[in-house]
């Protein structure tokens, strides 16, 4: 990058180079600002101390004395404080660059020269990678092994139309400074054949077992993630209880090892499985995704591998035969001064006869010339030359250094006409640079990614617990030793609010909210809040987002979703329909999902699982049903399902599955505050999309709506709903006909009612499955009579 360039080629004029003692970063950033880089000096300080970390360059080029950051996140000290001085290798890359090898361009103020690129005796851009923005164009080009990029472009100067395969057998990978393992050789062919791919990059780990006790200790951590970052991220997972079996985080990193993080293990743990646990859910791996764009004859474009070590190569004979060229012509520079200084030392008395008998300098230079035949070169080096070097000018030492010359100039112009020779000074001069600075490669590359399966059964704590969920959507888990040291105490809840679900649960079961648009919430057990038994809880909306206005009417815990459980759902329009509990079942559930489909204006007010075959259906305007539901028949969850009861300007608001043999009541409330049990013998079984038969008689004069109707043990308790909630045993409710209005329970109006919820606990015995519909029976006389319909209204029916 233009900054790094900057930055060598500016220490490197100042001399802060490895041989000499080190020099205060300050002074090297005033330089790099002042000559060539008119940007700010944190910039410039920020990508001097990224060239010196061993954590971010694979061979790093500035040798900083000093705090320069660590790999834990940690920043460098201040510019003033830390010294600095050139790493050995990048002199590599600065190498003959005074021998016009590069092209150089006036700096911001046109005083001085800079290149435009280094000379580069090794292709850096492999080596040491590049990440970044700039232009408007992205690269991400990773680090790799010096040895082998050099080993590759040998290869490829050798055999200019080698294949792919060839060059990934010396060069196989990226090798990262900081380790770790690469997996996925098909998206290392891609980014290597286009430019594009992508890899998993994960820590190397192993798995130590010390008797009972196990540790998972991590070697090294993928490139560019922040070790302190990453503990901090185990730890949490560990304080949150994700997965059980970790005991504690120990970081042994130090100056040579950049990072060893030591996982002990509790004496029971799986310790594979907290491995793979870890490596998804942390950045023990990440996806490494090569763009390798650079700038090729100074566009910017998305290369190859074999591209990359083409324009390599191409720049390396550049640089190889300017230097040549150099050489060559100052070679031949000096072998003609050496000529004339040869036939001066032999006719020295003449020489120094003319020089003595000119006026001056250039008078001399031009009589040199004129008596003598001496080239003005010639006769420029014999007038600079000094007196004393007249006792040392021996023509045997001159013919000697004649000699060597001619070797020289023999080989530089044999490379500048035989390619074969330019191809073995840039062979030699790799294999020089492999051999001084070249080390073993730190990243394992495998050809396959390595799937990662983890069972969330496996991984969630094993616990039992109590859950509650209440009308208005908050819900929690309790652990049984928090509810059992309850003292009897009732949970918080808002005013007005109340239970609608308590249940004894594994952490490993499933709760299913249903809502009044006609949706289901999956909640797995162990992602509920973790709360105690007096604290609130915590609404639905943190867990799945609802829409407005949308209330949750039901829930079911379930433990196993295989069988022939089933769901019976119903719609205040009188809309019924059963579902296999199988079909709930999902994978994804950030959001409600659908479980019956809705007309305009109904709501779903009733779900459960279906343990019992009779059904009560109570409306608003009185009329009860009891069928069986066997009649429903079973469908899926986007559907409707089919006709309860059929409704005249009413809506159902109650629904009970009970079972005949068992249950003697019907308890009613209604909105006036009356209630009753009226013995279940006064009702009739009748058949699906009837009307039923009244629950009171109406009263003209008072009219009251029903409010609620249970049919359950008479033990159970209800909460009706006012002003303030008042509970009542089920056995306060006086015994009335079917006709009587009721007995007056409160003096106010009711707005709803519920029955108070005892801790449910699963039961093992299998629910019964609901068989084959019966044919429906003909509508009994006194059926049609109770009903108290119209002519119209019966021939509609």
């Amino acid at each position: 990058k233009r900054i790094q360039r900057r930055i060598l080629y500016a220490m490197y004029l100042s001399h802060f180079t490895h041989d000499k003692p080190y020099r205060k970063s300050a002074k090297a950033v005033g330089d790099i600002m002042g000559n060539f880089h008119p940007h700010g000096d944190s910039s410039i300080y920020d990508a001097m101390i990224r060239m010196s970390q061993p954590w971010k360059m694979r061979e790093t080029f500035i040798d900083v004395h000093g705090n320069n950051g660590s790999i834990d996140g940690d920043g460098p000290a201040a510019s003033r404080y830390t010294e600095a001085r050139l790493a050995k290798i990048s002199e590599e890359m600065l190498t003959s660059i005074s021998k016009n090898t590069v092209e150089m361009t006036y700096n911001y103020d046109d005083t001085q020269l800079e290149p435009t690129v280094l000379p580069a005796a090794f292709p850096n851009l492999l080596v040491n990678g590049s990440t970044g923005i700039s232009a408007g164009y992205a690269t991400n080009i990773p680090t790799h092994n010096l040895g082998e990029v050099i080993d590759a472009t040998i290869k490829r100067i050798e055999s200019p139309n080698c294949r792919l395969d060839s060059i990934l057998e010396l060069l196989p990978g990226p090798d990262f400074p900081t380790g770790g393992v690469v997996e996925g050789k098909m998206g290392l062919i891609d980014a290597y054949t286009k430019g594009k791919g992508k890899v998993v990059l994960k820590a190397k780990t192993e798995i130590v077992k010390n008797g009972k006790s196990q540790q998972i200790i991590v070697h090294s951590i993928p490139y560019e993630v922040v070790k302190e970052q990453l503990i901090k991220k185990i730890t949490d997972i560990k304080l949150d209880k994700k997965i059980e079996g970790i005991n504690d985080i120990i970081d042994e990193s130090d100056y040579e090892l950049m990072a060893r993080i030591v996982i002990d293990l509790k004496s029971n743990a799986n310790a594979e499985l907290i491995l793979n646990y870890l490596l998804k859910n942390t950045d023990l791996q990440v996806n490494y995704n090569f763009n390798m764009v650079a700038i090729v004859n100074r566009r910017p474009k998305l290369v190859g591998i074999l591209e990359i070590l083409d324009a390599f190569i191409a720049h390396q004979k550049e640089v190889v035969t300017r230097r040549t060229q150099f050489d060559l012509d100052h070679a031949k520079l000096r072998y003609h001064i050496l000529e004339g200084l040869k036939k001066a030392i032999s006719i020295l008395d003449e020489v120094i006869r003319v020089i003595r008998a000119s006026k001056n300098k250039a008078d001399a230079i031009g009589n040199l010339v004129k008596e003598f035949a001496f080239t003005e070169e010639q006769a420029k080096a014999i007038v600079e030359l000094q007196l004393y070097r007249l006792t040392n000018t021996d023509i045997v030492d001159l013919e000697e250094q004649m000699r060597e010359l001619e070797k020289s100039i023999n080989i530089w112009s044999q490379i500048l006409t035989n390619e074969e020779a330019l191809k073995h000074v840039m062979k030699t001069e790799l294999r020089l640079i492999k051999k001084e600075y070249a080390n073993p490669r730190r990243t394992e590359i495998k050809d396959e990614v390595t799937e990662i399966k983890i069972d969330k059964v496996d991984i969630i704590p094993k616990e039992t617990v109590v859950v509650a969920v209440t009308k208005e959507g908050y819900c929690k888990r309790v652990s049984a030793k928090s509810y059992a040291s309850r003292s009897d105490d009732d949970s918080t809840l808002k005013p007005g609010d109340y239970v609608i679900g308590l249940y004894e649960m594994s952490t490993l079961d499933t709760l299913l909210l249903f809502t009044n648009q006609g949706n289901y919430l999956f909640l797995p057990v162990h992602e509920l809040p973790d709360l105690k038994w007096k604290e609130l809880g915590k609404h639905v909306n943190n867990l799945v987002a609802l829409e407005q206005g949308e209330e949750i009417v039901g829930s079911i815990p379930v433990s196993n979703f295989e069988g022939n459980k089933e769901v019976v759902m119903l719609s205040k329009d009188g809309m019924i329909k059963r579902s296999p509990l199988k079909e709930f079942k999902v994978t994804r559930y950030s959001k409600p999902i659908t479980c019956m489909k809705l007309k305009a204006n109904d709501e779903m007010f009733f779900a459960s699982l279906i343990t019992k075959q009779d059904i009560f259906l109570g409306t608003t305007n009185g009329y009860g049903l009891w069928f069986d539901l066997s009649e429903v028949p079973v469908v899926g969850l986007k559907t409707s399902g089919v006709k309860a009861i059929n409704l005249k300007d009413d809506r159902v608001v109650s629904c009970s599955l009970f079972d005949p043999t068992k249950e003697e009541y019907v308890s009613i409330l209604t909105t006036k505050g009356t209630g009753k049990r009226v013995k279940l013998l006064e009702f009739e079984k009748s058949s699906r999309a009837r009307r039923g038969l009244l629950l009171f008689r109406e009263v003209k004069t008072n009219p009251y709506s029903l409010l609620a109707s249970f049919i359950t043990d008479s033990k159970h308790h209800i909460g009706v709903k006012g002003k303030d909630i008042t509970i009542l045993k089920l056995t306060e409710l006086p015994i009335m006909d079917r006709y009587s209005s009721g007995s007056v329970l409160c003096k106010e109006e009711l707005s709803s009612a519920f029955l108070v919820r005892e801790l449910e606990k699963e039961t093992k015995e299998e629910e019964k499955v609901i068989p084959v519909p019966p044919k429906k029976e003909q509508v009994s006389l006194k059926e049609i009579d109770d009903r108290l319909m119209t002519i119209d209204d019966f021939l509609k029916d």
